[in-house]
């Protein structure tokens, strides 16, 4: 079967700008994206530079974008990626640097995780063997000890499109699986560092990270366990503690989302810099006729929100 390989290709200290170049090999079915992209390196052209080690989705070293997604090259077969043309588009992670070609830099990527201190620290000196540990403590940390640090979440996320300084969801993942574990004795301290600015109340949820990771660690699911157990800490003096808390007052007291005031609950009513920042926003909606309502209504029937709310909080 033949494949066109269509691959990005830049090397800093020599091109201007990236280009794509288009490589046919013939695959045998059931061959890996990685093994086609072996082939060319192997035999058309020797200077595609690329990282690849183990082949078998515990190394993390070859994740790179196939058709628009990250993914790891030695576990995605070419039978799913190829499209109607016969052909596959491969480029390298996003939201890194380029040193050639696929291969990226991933200096910040480490530096986020290395700032969250990513090993237990125990309240006190360890015991005369090991901490004991019952299954059921550890259950829910099955999966996102599973994470290999490829960063394939880290590529797609998009906040990180727009804000370099976001922690990223690899590292507030790797904060959940000490926070979540008992044997740690740093819980307070890892939850008000990810309470601040660029950290957990960031992220807007839009799943990219679940989609790429291929451990199957979540990490969306990850930062909403945070945002829980921070605010049941009684970690709610942040913007986004607030924003959460004006939400669900705004769907319980009048079942849609308010938005004339939960921007201002959620800064702070006295918070007159960020209500100031917000003034151009609101003209641009004025001027599109987006504009909310001053006086936000109430659905009909929203008795029956609140009566859920209710049940809920018991």
């Amino acid at each position: 079967m033949d494949v066109k390989f269509k691959i990005k290709r830049f090397d800093p200290t020599k091109d201007t700008s990236p280009r794509y170049m288009t490589f046919q090999v013939d695959i045998t079915p059931g061959e890996t994206v990685l093994m086609g992209l072996l082939s060319i390196r192997d035999k058309q052209d020797q200077t595609l530079g690329m990282r690849c080690s183990c082949r078998s989705a515990i190394c993390g070293s070859c994740a790179m974008k196939v058709n628009g997604q990250t993914r790891l090259a030695c576990n995605t077969p070419i039978e799913s990626v190829i499209n109607e043309n016969g052909e596959i588009l491969v480029e390298p992670m996003g939201n890194q640097k380029i040193i050639r070609d696929l291969i990226v830099e991933m200096d910040n990527f480490w530096a986020k995780l290395k700032s969250i201190d990513p090993f237990l620290q125990p309240k006190s000196a360890p015991p005369k063997r090991e901490y004991i540990c019952t299954d059921e403590s550890m259950l829910h940390l099955s999966h996102v000890t599973e994470c290999i640090l490829c960063g394939s979440c880290y590529s797609d996320c998009t906040i990180l499109e727009v804000d370099k300084t976001f922690l990223g969801p690899a590292a507030l993942a790797k904060v959940y699986r000490f926070v979540a574990d008992p044997r740690d004795g740093k819980h307070e301290s890892r939850l008000a560092k990810v309470s601040e600015k660029t950290g957990m109340w960031d992220c807007t949820h839009c799943f990219k990270c679940v989609e790429a990771c291929p451990k199957l660690t979540r990490p969306l699911g990850r930062i909403l366990a945070l945002r829980k157990i921070a605010m049941e800490k009684g970690m709610t003096n942040n913007n986004g503690a607030r924003h959460c808390a004006a939400i669900v007052e705004s769907v319980e007291h009048s079942g849609t989302l308010n938005e004339v005031s939960v921007m201002p609950k959620s800064f702070g009513y006295f918070n007159i810099k960020e209500l100031l920042g917000l003034i151009p926003t609101g003209l641009r909606m004025m001027k599109a006729g987006k504009m909310p309502k001053l006086i936000h209504p109430k659905i009909p029937k929203v008795e029956n929100v609140q009566r859920i709310y209710k049940k809920f909080e018991k």
